[in-house]
């Protein structure tokens, strides 16, 4: 889409915005909320470049009269490049599902107890940060382990604004290596063990139809650590596509139907990554990055303890102030890997 397009779609959201029909549909209204979020950035840069070439073209033309206006030519010059450049960055085509609120799961791999103690770790990293940024989230399944950690968990992140979650925790998928003390080993050894993360946006029901003749529904007891029974009855439910194989379970819920709702929930944003993965070779790509074997040799992050060291290995991050990160302190680590997509991107369309 130009730049004459992208300004039609803006006047055009702006008229819908201003109609007081359309915030009867709050669902409707977000997104369209969401798409003028977006193009405000570019419409407002090219405004104020248009107005500073202007002023130029009158400054240069007054300075021919009087040489005091060239001072000022010279100013209104310097400030054409910088917003060329940004307005370059902004009309980079971008990630269609940025303002998408997403799935985060969270598995213990290799590692037994210390790896489902760490898959803990990195849940509550998630829940702090988006505290910290103002997001909404939702557990909505987990399997606990025997001394607090996870199994697999899986929660729901909204963000209340206009900016999507996927636009910053979309490369958290992949695996995640922890080298530490267990409180399990009693030498006082440091082990290395891993966590895989999965990132999915998360999908509305006009984005996946789903045929009820295509699944298969299972109900069982829920369980919970050591496979001890925390239910009398099956309310667990699991979940088969059969098109496709994608299993979901969930228990969390009291209620069968709500344990559907929240299975279907996932299996929606499941479904909406493969087809995205059918339809786009670089989505596929992306998708692919998140490992779904947790093998410690196919790290994207380590967290070393006793150096208090975090270190992302696809960007060459590296800081020492894990234990700030584990609190939510996600953002130099995130930006990192922004800022690595935007030189991709720039590099991809010179």
């Amino acid at each position: 889409m130009n730049l004459d397009e992208l300004l039609g779609e803006y006047a055009e959201l702006e008229a819908k915005l201003a109609d007081p029909s359309v915030h009867a549909d709050q669902n409707q209204a977000r997104t369209l909320g969401r798409r003028y979020a977006t193009l405000t950035p570019i419409v407002t840069t090219y405004r104020e470049l248009e107005g500073v070439r202007e002023d130029l073209a009158a400054a240069k033309e007054l300075a021919a009269e009087d040489p005091a206006f060239a001072d000022e030519a010279a100013e209104l010059e310097s400030r054409i490049g910088p917003l060329e450049q940004r307005l370059r960055h902004l009309l980079i085509p971008r990630d269609p599902n940025d303002d998408k609120d997403i799935l985060l799961e969270i598995k213990a791999g290799e590692g037994g107890e210390e790896s489902a103690l760490f898959a803990g770790d990195l849940l509550r990293m998630y829940l702090r940060y988006a505290e910290r940024v103002g997001w909404k989230t939702e557990v909505i399944d987990s399997q606990p382990s025997d001394l607090g950690g996870y199994k697999d968990v899986t929660i729901a992140i909204k963000a209340k604004g206009d900016e999507g979650v996927w636009s910053k925790l979309k490369f958290e998928g992949g695996v995640h290596r922890v080298q530490r003390v267990p409180v399990t080993e009693s030498q006082g050894r440091i082990h290395t063990s891993a966590a895989g993360v999965l990132v999915y946006p998360e999908a509305e029901e006009v984005d996946v139809q789903i045929d009820p003749n295509d699944l298969r529904i299972d109900v069982f007891r829920s369980s919970g650590p050591g496979g001890q029974s925390v239910n009398t009855t099956d309310s667990a439910v699991r979940i088969t596509h059969l098109p496709t194989g994608v299993v979901v379970s969930c228990q969390n819920e009291k209620s069968q139907l709500q344990n559907r709702e929240a299975a279907l929930r996932i299996l929606r944003a499941r479904l909406l990554a493969i087809a995205q993965e059918e339809a786009d070779a670089a989505a596929s790509a992306e998708r692919r990055s998140q490992v779904r074997t947790v093998d410690r040799s196919e790290r994207i992050r380590t967290y070393n303890f006793p150096e208090n060291r975090i270190s992302d290995h696809r960007v060459g991050f590296k800081a020492y102030n894990l234990d700030q990160v584990l609190d939510g302190d996600l953002s130099a680590v995130i930006q990192a890997l922004l800022d690595a997509e935007m030189a991709e991107k720039l590099a991809a369309h010179s």
